[in-house]
């Protein structure tokens, strides 16, 4: 059941994708990506997470767009799934682990500048700034 459950997602998010692409007219949902899929169990639910280029007023946006058009997208899904006998109710959210990993390389950066160069202990060396290495084929000033 675990990889149905897989392809179902698979499936409903590339249908999704393009349904979102060329068939919804609302501007307030302009570049839109659908990042991944979670349906339930039983099949009867399916959890839509979009991402939207834009700030996070954008987003939201996004999302209550789509939340409003989610019968009209629905009606066209189970026009394109036949294999399914139920299409699940569609809920759009937004995706949070596009901000969670923004916020992690975020927290990453800081560390590299309050840090500095990395030491290892194990070998009493340091390690250099990668962007100080020049390419290779290039001389080396000495």
């Amino acid at each position: 059941m675990a990889r149905r459950k897989e392809r179902v997602n698979e499936l409903i998010r590339d249908i999704l994708s393009e349904l979102i692409r060329l068939e919804v007219k609302d501007p307030r949902v302009g570049l839109v990506s659908v990042t991944d899929v979670e349906v339930a169990q039983d099949l009867s639910v399916a959890k839509v997470f979009i991402s939207a280029i834009g700030d996070e007023t954008a987003q939201k946006e996004a999302v209550q767009a789509l939340q409003q058009a989610k019968g009209f997208l629905r009606s066209l899904l189970s026009q394109r799934i036949r294999q399914l006998r139920h299409t699940p109710e569609l809920i759009f959210r937004e995706d949070p682990s596009l901000k969670t990993g923004a916020r992690v390389f975020e927290l990453l950066e800081q560390v590299k500048r309050e840090e500095g160069p990395f030491t290892d202990p194990a070998a009493g060396t340091q390690n250099p700034d990668p962007e100080a290495i020049p390419p290779s084929g290039a001389p080396v000033a000495e």
